[in-house]
């Protein structure tokens, strides 16, 4: 029996709705020799550029087969998802959940891997175009779910869907593994092909490895494959570069040279203050309410009791769709607080800032129209105070290269001020492990101390006087040596 025929009947896409009246999905209809067949696609770009084959395999002449539906021409088998399927489904799933900065930490990963699961080459867009599209559906999809990409971005999308490898070919015996070493070396390298930072890397791969449990929680894969090949582990070093941090001096160099900026460097001088004597992250004095400077004397330690901060990984990340997001503080779980000391000169600065630049936003710092102090804003500053507070030879180096440097240097002064390495931790808002695998180069000066109490303990001189107060204790007739007990 021939599985072949002509005759072919293509419907228009058809919108699918909800009870609530919402899109759903798009459905294409056609018919082959009578028989109806329908394919369904979560966007409507899938749709038009799946119905566009069909139109065109029908216009050239060519044939469908019987059994499956399809052009001839079109080999494609029904063996499980596509990787860009799976790709958004999981990105779907991890959304409602992640961090603004993680969404964009999962978005650049599965971007990464999709350039190297790509099924063919027929039509391909360009990296660009690709990356275009993918920021697209990993973002801008989600957050506006009833707006149409454009145009462009639609043809892109429905490319890929086409066109990335099934997810079972992942479990291909050799060719399976090799796909799996392509992804990993494309996450390992920028897109200019030079290697990725460690730790950029590791961070991808975390977030490949746990699409890839998504996978199989959904039935789609039984083992996760890139745990089956070997991959070289990035060296990596979290360890704060001792030549970043400031000493007192310097310090006190930069916060004069802020101030005299004019009225913004007058505002921020605080603003850094706060990064340099109580080791806040920007994101968190940025964020720092008056409510939260819980005491603030007119002499001597404060303290600020911390709750929130407010980072800034971008529009297309944010649940509110601005640059910033409330939200918990890092690696804290919803209304956890952080108690953090204010050094005296910090008392003094924040009182004096609060009284020369109040506000009603309840907000500790704020710019001259009342607006969010911005990286763009603050950056300029920090550089111009940077080229002026140092020498030449200073300003040449990676001293203070980035205004995070000034929250290093408040941590390692309280290290090196003897200050418990738990209460450290504390207060900075780290781990203990992480504390003092991130600072151990700045703690300075134990290594001669440990060398000067070994040097005395070790000398002729200490050793002679050991022995003669041991004899001086020893009751008349006792040998000096005595053996074992019997």
């Amino acid at each position: 029996m021939n599985d072949h025929t002509y005759s072919v009947r293509i419907e228009k896409v058809e919108p699918r709705k909800n009870a609530q009246g919402k899109v759903t999905s798009y459905r294409v209809r056609w018919t082959v020799e009578g028989k109806e067949w329908k394919e369904s696609f979560k966007l409507s770009a899938q749709a038009d550029a799946f119905r566009a084959e069909l139109l065109t395999a029908a216009k050239q002449g060519e044939a469908f087969t019987l059994s499956t539906g399809r052009p001839v021409s079109q080999t494609r088998q029904e063996s499980g998802p596509t990787w860009y399927v799976v790709a958004l489904n999981y990105v779907d799933s991890k959304w409602p959940y992640a961090s603004p900065n993680h969404r964009r930490g999962i978005a650049e990963s599965i971007t990464d891997a999709t350039e190297a699961l790509l099924s063919s080459q027929s039509g391909a867009p360009s990296r660009r175009e690709l990356r275009t599209a993918m920021l697209w559906a990993t973002s801008t999809r989600i957050q506006a779910s009833k707006s149409a990409p454009p145009a462009g971005i639609a043809e892109t999308l429905g490319w890929l869907e086409r066109n990335t490898v099934r997810m079972t070919a992942f479990t291909e015996p050799k060719t399976g593994a090799a796909l799996s070493r392509s992804v990993l070396d494309r996450i390992s390298r920028k897109q200019d092909g030079s290697l990725a930072a460690a730790r950029t890397a590791l961070r991808k791969r975390a977030v490949l490895n746990n699409l890839m449990g998504y996978a199989i929680e959904s039935d789609v894969l039984v083992a996760n494959p890139l745990k089956a090949v070997k991959w070289t582990r990035p060296k990596t070093s979290e360890q704060v570069d001792v030549r970043t941090v400031l000493n007192t001096d310097q310090a006190q160099r930069f916060l004069t040279a802020v101030s005299q900026l004019g009225d913004m460097g007058a505002r921020l001088e605080a603003f850094f203050g706060c990064m340099y004597y109580a080791a806040l992250r920007p994101e968190e004095v940025i964020a720092l309410l008056r409510t939260d400077l819980a005491d603030l004397p007119e002499t001597g330690w404060g303290e600020m009791r911390l709750a929130e901060s407010e980072p800034a990984p971008g529009k297309r990340w944010t649940a509110n769709g601005k640059s910033r997001e409330r939200r918990e503080l890092k690696h804290r779980p919803i209304g956890a607080t952080r108690p953090v000391p204010i050094h005296p000169e910090l008392v003094a600065l924040l009182r004096r800032h609060l009284e020369t630049f109040p506000n009603t936003s309840g907000y500790v710092f704020r710019g001259p129209r009342g607006g969010t102090i911005s990286d763009s804003t603050y950056l300029p500053y920090f550089r111009k105070a940077r080229t002026a507070a140092f020498t030449e030879a200073e300003a040449a180096s990676p001293l203070a290269a980035v205004p995070y440097a000034l929250r290093h240097a408040a941590v390692s002064t309280w290290l090196n001020a003897g200050v418990p390495a738990t209460q450290v931790a504390e207060w900075a808002g780290h781990s203990l492990e992480v504390l003092l695998r991130v600072y151990a180069k700045c703690i300075v000066g134990q290594d001669t101390e440990a060398k000067r109490r070994i040097l005395e303990a070790t000398s002729p001189a200490k050793t002679e006087k050991a022995k003669g107060n041991q004899r001086e204790k020893m009751p008349p007739g006792e040998p000096e040596e005595q053996g074992e007990a019997p």
